[in-house]
């Protein structure tokens, strides 16, 4: 029931007349014209009663008015006019559509500010000339003339050049009126001294050194006789120009490095059309390092820079005061080229605290040279935690020799001087003297133990640690006598007696002398004793 209150009570029917409130100010604001439809993008007039007399136009303050994107009118017969300020409004504008109405003339800058125009159809209106200057400064797709009465003259020629240079195999069936009233197919349309204007400039190719001046000069020519001005883009120089009917010059003072590139054209325009001639305007001048960081690391750790020069500038990196010579561990790789200006970075391949130190680019050309310099830290030295910069022993700051980089080679393979990339050969070289001095430790200490082993084990066979570990049956092989042999059935047992000790093929006799041992007489035992030795009581 709650629910039921809430949507269909005192309080929704005020909300549903805010929004009644909203929409008619919406509409008012729009100020859509009698027999026309308005929407947020369109505007749609085909009501021939009453009609329109006017071009439909919008409130100016309306923030919809950016938003329209197409107009069609259509069956105005009281239309004949569109005014400079008709369209200006829409700058949105993509698509123009006035079709069976009576539109007859057309200000020649009634479009300068719908540079979105695309598609124009004029078709079936009483159009009677058109000139060509409502529409060069649009890139129009398509445009539609069909069904006008055009008058035959010079004024219209344009539109027969324009059919014959379309790329699209599709043409218009277009007629004009000659002083006789026939219609004449504006394909077969000959008048004379009217053609294409010509341009010529004097200078095809320019090329100047920075901060320097030049002239550059045109002359045009054609009938009618043609305009000529000068289309210069964005050119940063200071300069200016002269003209005098079909001659013209173009001055252009403290040339900067930023035009380096830029195309200057001479144009000739007349009725028929228009016709250009454009240089390349090449700048020299000495490289500029404009950027230059610290190291990241992405895929591979990189230091990135920027330079600017032309002619391109030939690379060199120095590595803490020496020359850097670049390998297949550390190289220069340039990513973008934009004319003059070269993005890139110098490319390490796993650094290692062995590679920290500073890092300074140097780029040359004949013009002069710039460098600047940044201090790289990739890895802590072992054992320091802390990520400053250690202070580097002398040993790896080496001088080394190489020839620098150009930018259309980044990669120095030019000499047979030995790679100076520190990871590359410093590093290898240490890490050799580590890897021999661990070997050599521990074959030393395997040394050691074996000698020490040997010594134990000699010992352990002819030392005399005691009465029983020597005399003893109970354990003959601890004596120096274990050889003995008590009536044993070697070949030899015969000689020498029972009490010997045979020593590879020799047997010789042995007694043993208790004193010897400082073991008393009772310790030892009856069958001991050496033969024909008298037993003390």
């Amino acid at each position: 029931m709650s629910s039921w209150t809430r949507w269909h009570g005192p309080a929704t029917a005020r909300l549903w007349g805010f929004c009644w409130l909203v929409m008619g100010f919406w509409r008012s604001a729009l100020a859509c014209p009698t027999s026309c439809k308005c929407s947020a993008s369109r505007i749609w007039c085909s009501d021939p009663s009453p009609g329109i007399m006017a071009f439909p136009r919008l409130e100016a303050n309306s923030a919809d008015l950016e938003n329209i994107t197409e107009i069609y009118i259509a069956n105005q017969k009281r239309l004949e006019i569109i005014n400079e300020d008709d369209v200006e409004a829409y700058v949105g504008l993509k698509n123009l559509t006035i079709v069976d109405s009576g539109l007859k003339f057309v200000a020649h800058k009634a479009f300068l500010k719908n540079t979105n125009l695309q598609h124009i159809n004029f078709t079936r209106n009483k159009l009677t000339s058109l000139s060509r200057k409502h529409f060069r400064h649009l890139d129009l797709s398509e445009l539609i003339l069909v069904g006008n009465p055009f008058t035959c003259s010079c004024d219209i020629m344009w539109i027969k050049t324009l059919q014959e240079t379309k790329s699209s195999p599709e043409t218009q069936d277009l007629y004009c009126l000659n002083e006789s009233s026939k219609n004449i197919p504006l394909a077969n349309l000959q008048i004379p001294n009217c053609g294409l204007p010509s341009a010529n400039l004097a200078a095809p190719n320019l090329t100047v050194e920075e901060g320097k001046s030049v002239t550059l000069s045109c002359s045009v020519a054609g009938d009618p006789v043609p305009n000529l001005y000068w289309d210069v883009g964005n050119l940063v120089s200071k300069h200016m120009n002269e003209t005098s009917h079909t001659q013209g010059s173009l001055r252009i003072t403290n040339i900067s490095s930023d035009d380096s590139g830029k195309q200057i054209s001479c144009v000739a325009e007349n009725l028929v059309g228009e016709d250009q001639d454009s240089v390349n305007l090449t700048v020299h001048f000495a490289p500029t390092i404009t950027f230059l960081e610290s190291p990241t690391s992405d895929h591979h750790w990189c230091i990135p820079f920027t330079v600017k020069g032309n002619p391109k500038p030939a690379l060199q990196w120095f590595y803490n005061g020496a020359i850097l010579n670049e390998s297949k561990y550390i190289c220069t790789k340039i990513h973008v080229t934009n004319h003059t200006e070269y993005h890139g970075c110098l490319q390490l391949d796993n650094p290692t605290h062995m590679n920290n130190g500073d890092y300074k680019l140097v780029a040359k050309n004949e013009y002069g040279k710039d460098e600047k310099q940044i201090s790289a830290h990739f890895m802590g030295w072992p054992g320091i935690d802390d990520g400053t910069n250690p202070n580097y022993p002398d040993v790896i700051y080496e001088d080394y020799g190489t020839a620098a980089n150009d930018i259309g080679d980044t990669t120095n393979r030019s000499n047979n001087i030995p790679s100076t990339d520190v990871a590359d050969n410093t590093g290898r070289e240490h890490l050799s003297v580590y890897a021999v001095v661990v070997i050599a430790s521990v074959v030393g200490f395997c040394l050691l133990v074996m000698l020490f082993l040997l010594k134990l084990a000699r010992h352990s066979k002819f030392g005399m640690k005691g009465p029983a570990s020597v005399i003893s049956n109970d354990d003959d092989s601890a004596s120096p006598l274990h050889h003995i042999s008590n009536g044993s059935n070697t070949p030899s047992s015969s000689e020498g007696g029972p009490d010997a000790v045979i020593i590879g093929m020799t047997k010789i006799p042995v007694i043993e002398n208790p004193q010897y041992f400082g073991i008393t007489n009772s310790q030892l035992k009856p069958d001991t004793w050496p033969r024909g030795s008298p037993k003390t009581a």
